[in-house]
């Protein structure tokens, strides 16, 4: 969420700004500076008429005290009256602190000056790519295929239980499942993340903190009985561990990992580009997330950029990085870089994690603060990324390391698996 005063400060430069994303915030902006006014005031004459009811309580007790009860009744009255006056502002200030909150829920992110303009997911930039695509059999198979030839994953079996996006994994496709959520949070503790185990449920107070409320509420499922969420990402529990706290400096930064699963209806998804394990209704990944001071905010991105990388070269996948424009970029973030995995059976790209910085978006929604070494309270940044989401890595995995006789098992895995072919 933005910061109302840095709209007013910035007002020209935000419009500029947003306009990447293909918006014209003008109309917005105005509002919500409208509506700050009135809670201003609001507040200023609440402030007003407080201060005065206080001045004449005491004069009050005053006059009573001196035998003159005449003018002590008639300042009551006019107290009972300021009293009156004060419950009406009360309402006018709540009345315009909540119109002002809904109006800046419903404005993104700055985008960062490294962000290109663009509409779609073709305006957005490649910035990177490594690792040597693989030649494959004519007869290669897509990973939906290979699932079913080597009985790793059930899709129907899925559907039957649950629905659609819902697979069921079965013996050695478990078991390398398992042992990349394994690998990957090894690799994420040993880069100095703290692991932690979260609730797969949060209330909404924890979806408005990471910007998925209001914005995202129809990609959530809602447990309606209890008024809870189910996870779309580790992101969403992890980062509201910190709500509401203050920091000092020297705590940051905050590295933090963990597994989940992660529930997104996707509705409206079809087509063969959802096929098999390319687009889910819950699927597992493991994050990582970061609290950082904003003079470093930046540097630790290109850190978990660098980190994500060293993952996909000890799994060997060929794979690109894109700097996303201004029409793909999401709501709470000022910068994301997407990874992408070759599919060399489908000869496509699959997305495997973004990493994002979010500056104080949502630090400013949680109210998650740090006091600075000049003694002041700010706002930390929030960073997040995926390391890895597992099911295009798997599908990866399966498509590009199939060979006539089976599928080899990266290397860095054979530990964790136990067995380095499935055939």
């Amino acid at each position: 969420m933005l910061q109302v005063h840095e709209i007013r400060e910035n007002k020209e430069a935000y419009l500029k700004a947003l306009s990447k994303r293909g918006i014209n915030a003008e109309a917005v902006l105005e509002d919500i500076l409208k509506a700050d006014e009135e809670r201003r005031g609001s507040q200023a004459k609440l402030d007003e008429v407080l201060a005065q009811s206080n001045t004449f309580s005491k004069e009050i007790g005053k006059l009573f005290q001196s035998g003159e009860q005449q003018k002590a009744n008639l300042l009551k009255e006019k107290t009972t009256q300021l009293k009156e006056a004060s419950k009406e502002l009360q309402e006018q200030l709540n009345g315009a602190a909540e119109r002002l909150q809904e109006l800046l829920y419903t404005v993104p992110n700055i985008p960062n000056e490294l962000v290109p303009a663009g509409t779609d997911e073709n305006d957005n930039e490649e910035v990177f790519s490594e690792g040597e695509i693989p030649e494959l059999d004519p007869d290669a198979l897509p990973h939906w295929e290979l699932a079913k030839k080597y009985d790793l994953i059930d899709f129907e079996l899925g559907v039957k239980i649950t629905g659609a996006g819902f697979p069921v994994y079965k013996g050695k496709g478990a078991r390398l499942q398992r042992a990349l959520i394994s690998y990957f949070l090894d690799k994420n503790t040993e880069a100095g993340y703290t692991e932690f185990q979260v609730p797969h449920l949060v209330n909404e107070l924890s979806g408005y903190g990471t910007g998925q409320l209001p914005d995202k509420e129809g990609q959530m499922y809602h447990v309606t009985g209890d008024d809870l969420y189910l996870i779309p990402t580790a992101e969403v529990p992890v980062t509201n561990m910190f709500r509401g706290d203050l920091l000092n400096h020297s705590e940051l930064p905050i590295c933090c990992t963990g597994y989940t699963p992660c529930f997104r209806r996707e509705a409206g998804s079809y087509g063969a580009h959802v096929r098999g394990l390319n687009r889910l209704h819950q699927f597992d990944k493991v994050e990582i997330v970061r609290i950082e001071h904003p003079d470093n905010s930046y540097a630790a991105l290109d850190g978990m950029v660098e980190h994500v990388k060293d993952i996909l070269r000890d799994l060997k996948l060929p794979y690109r990085i894109l700097r996303l424009c201004g029409g793909d970029l999401g709501f709470t973030s000022a910068l994301t870089y997407d990874f992408e995995v070759f599919s060399t059976a489908q000869d496509r790209w699959l997305e495997i994690s973004s990493v994002s910085n979010f500056e104080t978006f949502q630090a400013n929604r949680l109210k998650l603060r740090f006091k600075d070494s000049d003694g002041k309270n700010k706002l930390t940044h929030t960073l997040n990324g995926s390391a890895l989401a597992l099911p295009r890595v798997l599908a990866g995995i399966l498509e590009n390391y199939q060979t006539i006789d089976g599928i080899v098992i990266p290397e860095v895995l054979v530990p964790y698996c136990g067995f380095d072919r499935i055939g």
